[in-house]
């Protein structure tokens, strides 16, 4: 761990945005991350003042990234997608069966379909090589995110965007421009993220249909949306009247997938949450953590704080390793959670959840024992 004092230290921070190629290429075949080394008090003690902070330093962006993890609900969602886009060998005169993925905000949608479509490209290249027969380098999945009040022309921009091509001209422009770098890199899968900005506070669900159904007939391509709320701004609902024409239509040629929270209502479920903590207790660097750490002693309170959201969780857990360093406590216990501060919805939630479960009228504890995971998931 020790380090000249002079050496250049510029941190373990990765600064890269997935919704262009340099970025996706980031995450789909940048090195993994190595776990710093737990040290103990004694060897902490035994490093230089500069040595110390920067050892702290490479914690706080361990812990802010760990994962991905592959949750039950992860590989539940990533088994559904590959489905979906494996059957999809349709010629390019048909339109493809479209996936959207549609949930609460923060149990992990963008991360799953994130993952799913790292693994989909990292086996298209090992399948079909690097570059195209013409010499392009090969693209099978790009990555987009929408903004508010997102149009036509914004759709095609940030396609060409990502691509790194010139985002001037108007929304046919953009959209010849973006489909001859679709077939010249051999694209096969749009992953669309945040598609519930399309409907903006003065549109409705047919112009958002409306702008998807532009997007299956001009891309060959399998597009799979990530958004929040979807199907009650009425973009799936069946209907025989003009105006529910074009929607019925986008439901029939739409697969709906959805992510569920953690609960704790059944054994499965105690037994399920249970085995994310063992999980992310592997993963902890901190010099006084210990086995059973989150997944014994803190169960309830995590549970309580996070209410089953994945993002809550983490958010929680991530912050309350930043203070354990911060203050020296090195461990994370009911004493310092309790001053972590968590977002704005969890913790709206957490009293009714703290009650029941300090009255023992719930419990995130199962009955029967949890093997510890094998290894970091």
């Amino acid at each position: 761990m020790t380090q000249t004092i002079n050496t250049v230290f510029e941190g373990e921070d990765r600064q890269y945005s997935p919704t262009r190629l340099g970025g996706w290429l980031h995450i789909v075949d940048g090195p993994g991350r190595t776990r710093p080394p737990v040290l103990t008090r004694a060897q902490m003690a035994a490093l230089t003042a500069l040595e110390l902070r920067r050892y702290n330093d490479q914690r706080a962006v361990w812990h802010a990234n760990i994962g991905p993890i592959k949750t039950p609900q992860l590989r539940r969602v990533c088994r559904q997608l590959r489905e979906i886009v494996d059957s999809n060998r349709q010629d390019g005169d048909k339109a493809k069966p479209a996936a959207l993925v549609d949930a609460y905000p923060g149990l992990g949608k963008s991360t799953a379909v994130r993952e799913f479509g790292r693994q989909y490209y990292r086996d298209q290249i090992e399948l079909r090589g690097e570059t195209t027969p013409d010499g392009h380098r090969r693209v099978p999945v790009i990555y987009i995110a929408l903004t508010g009040n997102t149009h036509i022309r914004g759709l095609n921009a940030s396609i060409c965007r990502f691509y790194g091509l010139p985002t001037s001209g108007d929304a046919d422009t953009l959209a010849e421009r973006a489909v001859d770098a679709v077939l010249s890199l051999r694209t096969s899968v749009f992953l669309i993220d945040d598609i519930h900005f399309l409907a903006s506070s003065t549109g409705n669900s047919v112009r958002m249909a409306n702008q998807l159904k532009f997007l299956s007939n001009v891309f060959p391509v399998t597009l799979v949306y990530v958004g929040v709320g979807v199907r009650q701004r009425g973009l799936l609902r069946e209907g025989f009247s003009p105006k529910q024409a074009l929607l019925a239509q986008f439901g029939r040629r739409t697969t709906e997938l959805s992510m569920r929270p953690f609960h704790i209502q059944d054994e499965a479920g105690r037994r399920e949450w249970r085995t994310l903590l063992l999980t992310i207790e592997q993963q902890i660097v901190l010099a006084d953590a210990y086995p059973g750490m989150l997944a014994d002693d803190l169960s309830d309170t995590l549970y309580a704080r996070s209410t089953g959201h994945f993002a809550s969780l983490m958010a929680l857990i991530n912050r309350g390793c930043l203070r354990a360093v911060s203050t020296g406590h090195e461990r994370l216990d009911r004493h310092l959670m309790d001053k972590v501060t968590n977002d704005a919805a969890a913790e709206e939630a957490r009293k009714e959840l703290t009650a029941a479960l300090e009255a023992g009228l719930i419990t995130s504890r199962p009955t029967v024992a949890v093997d510890e995971p094998e290894g970091p998931a």
